[in-house]
């Protein structure tokens, strides 16, 4: 009861009223017949048997009363409520053990399939964040990356099996160091290992230890098999014997499995036939470090839980004497508030049909009836229980609550919105997370950045903002690539364009050579008919006789000079016309080269294609065997054979 207190004081100036109130009750009677209101003072002693008889009214109740009501009002309260929290989807990994134990009988039909139907429970009772799938035996392999799709890994589950391992044996350790760096590389610095095995050796115990201190990291574990033990009965049915021809017969360690399981703040369970063992693991818990205790009490606001509402149960039993129609008349109010409301009647109809119908607004009577008793934001808070977002997040008064639904709803945008008016570092925080959902991610990291300046010691605001920056590189080297990308096919294009300038320049080049030539020669001609002219000016005296002859010479040489341009003509455009059709030639031939390495490049991926095959085990089997060829492994370092 330390934190103890009112969340409105104020009220309490009433109570100085409360002698006002006093005086007023006492002035008062009680009268006894209605006549007492009609005869005077003075007749009432001879005309009404019982006119001096007056009874005064108790003060103590209606004080009471008063003062109940005040402290009511006051709002008294020792109880914060929590306010809601964006919270960020954790990472699983899933190590399924793959050693030759899992075909152990002790468990219909074996230890194997009982392991791979319990993943796909996991899988389906998780169904958010990233889950990857890790398998070991004598070395681990990444079976499926971190992944939303659960689909994907429930295709691949049923192709684990020992002999698809290159290496035998059972070594947990570096298949839990798998599962921590695709946390890391994934951005999750806490996450959840849900490890399914039937044994874990002694010599292992120290390093998974090890493991656990270095590594934030719950350890789940869920132990396949039974204390008793069961032969280990292979696919072809022989039994499973040890170098000396003993039969082997693996035993659950129980109490290793949970000691590892509470070390780490995980949950340890053996297998049942039930989903009670999945239950418990996938259930969250609460930590146990008082460091991150610390952390889980940072998300609590300043709300407060009221007791106001319940004084008002202490008030009711000494209101009911006041009223004049008896006790059935006082007993009704209780009944009322006992009875279902209409909306609970209606959503007991609703649930006796079993249609579901998309949610709708209360009508005003069902509205009304719900205000007589419950505020909007518990009417609110109902609906956010119920799944029903879209709907809370319209009626809660509350700014937080009300971006905590319209975040639930998927309307993360809105959810930053309402955000943007509150500046404490839970505010920021919640803020940040929906603008990352929204892709807004400088506005997000902004507000992280503000969360952190008010509260420096705020790791989640810290861990989602370092999560940003490292997405928000990787985008800018996607687009970095892409503007390369796009330069390179920018520089081909202008290269082909000045390929095809520089052909038509050449065709312009040959037609004035052309041009010149015909030009020379118009020239040489003028310059002969010039000279003709003079020799026969000259000679016209002593060559009368031959004028005639020499007319006809020049005409005839005329005629040849005009076939002569005529000719130069036709050859000109004739090689205009040659160029022409040798740069579409040429263009003709790059494009169909073009689609000729097309064709080529399409029927190269489809003989990639018809290379791979469609069965799931062979191509993990293949997976890891190329893989643990690379590294080359010589030793595992596991200590047994199943």
């Amino acid at each position: 009861m330390a934190d103890f207190h009112f969340l409105r004081p104020l009220w309490f100036i009433a109570l100085i009223a409360l002698p006002l109130i006093i005086w007023l009750i006492k002035k008062l009677t009680f009268q006894y017949s209605g006549w007492q209101q009609v005869i005077p003072a003075h007749l009432q002693k001879v005309l009404m048997s019982q006119g001096n008889k007056k009874q005064s009214v108790s003060i103590f109740v209606p004080s009471l009363i008063f003062v109940l009501a005040v402290t009511a009002l006051a709002g008294p309260t020792y109880q914060k409520l929590p306010q809601p929290v964006f919270n960020v989807e954790r990472g699983s990994v899933i190590v399924m053990d793959m050693s030759y134990s899992m075909y152990s009988t002790d468990v219909a039909p074996n230890r194997l399939t009982r392991s791979r139907f319990k993943a796909i429970d996991i899988l389906d009772s998780i169904n958010e964040g990233d889950i990857g799938l890790v398998a070991y035996a004598g070395a681990s392999f990444i079976i499926s990356p971190l992944t939303q799709d659960i689909n994907n890994i429930k295709l691949l589950l049923p192709s684990l099996t020992p002999e698809i391992m290159p290496e035998i044996g059972s070594d947990p350790f570096p298949a839990l160091l798998t599962a921590n760096d695709m946390l890391i590389n994934a951005g999750h610095l806490k996450g959840d290992i849900y490890w399914l095995t039937d044994d874990v050796d002694r010599l292992d115990i120290e390093a998974i230890n090890e493991f656990i201190q270095d590594y934030p990291h719950r350890l789940n574990i869920l132990g396949i098999g039974t204390s008793d033990g069961a032969p280990i009965t292979l696919p072809n049915g022989e039994l499973l014997k040890d170098d000396t021809g003993q039969i082997v017969i693996p035993k659950l360690p129980i109490g290793k499995l949970n000691g590892l399981a509470k070390k780490s703040g995980g949950v340890y369970q053996t297998i049942t036939h039930s989903h009670d063992d999945v239950e418990s693991l996938t259930s969250y818990q609460l930590p146990q470090d008082s460091k991150e205790l610390e952390q889980e009490q940072t998300k609590l606001g300043d709300s407060w839980q009221e007791l106001g509402p319940y004084i008002v149960f202490a008030i009711l039993p000494f209101v009911l004497g006041y009223f004049r129609r008896g006790i059935i008349l006082s007993i009704l109010p209780i009944v009322m508030f006992l009875s279902p409301t209409p909306s609970a009647l209606a959503q007991s109809a609703d649930k006796a049909q079993e249609v579901p119908t998309k949610a709708q607004p209360d009508s005003p009577l069902v509205q009304a009836w719900n205000n007589l008793w419950q505020t909007p934001d518990q009417q609110a808070q109902k609906k956010y229980n119920d799944q029903n977002f879209e709907a809370a997040a319209q009626q809660f008064e509350d700014k937080l609550w009300q971006s905590s639904a319209q975040y639930r709803s998927g309307n993360y945008q809105q959810a930053a919105e309402i955000l943007s008016g509150i500046d404490t570092p839970q505010a920021l925080y919640n803020k940040g997370n929906a603008l990352a959902k929204a892709g807004q991610i400088d506005e997000a990291i902004e507000a992280y950045q503000q969360a952190l300046d008010q509260q420096p010691d705020f790791t989640q605001a810290q861990d989602n903002k370092a999560l940003l920056e490292k997405l928000k590189e990787q985008n800018q080297q996607q687009d970095q690539q892409g503007k390369d990308q796009d330069q390179q096919k920018e520089s081909e294009q202008n290269e082909n364009q000045n390929n095809d300038q520089q052909g038509e320049q050449n065709g312009a080049n040959d037609q004035e050579n052309q041009n010149s030539e015909s030009q020379e020669q118009k020239s040489d001609t003028e310059n002969q008919q010039d000279q003709s002219q003079n020799n026969k000016q000259e000679n016209q005296n002593q060559q009368d006789n031959a004028e005639q002859d020499q007319e006809q010479s020049d005409q005839q040489q005329q005629n040849e000079q005009d076939k002569q341009q005529e000719q130069q003509a036709q050859n000109q455009n004739q090689q205009k016309s040659e160029g022409e059709e040798q740069q579409q030639e040429m263009k003709q031939a790059a494009m169909q080269e073009s689609d000729q390495k097309q064709k080529e490049l399409e029927q190269k991926h489809m003989q990639l294609l018809n290379k791979v095959t469609d069965d799931p085990h062979l191509l993990l089997r293949n997976k890891m065997q190329l893989e643990y060829q690379k590294r080359r492994h010589q030793n595992s370092g596991a200590k047994k054979k199943w």
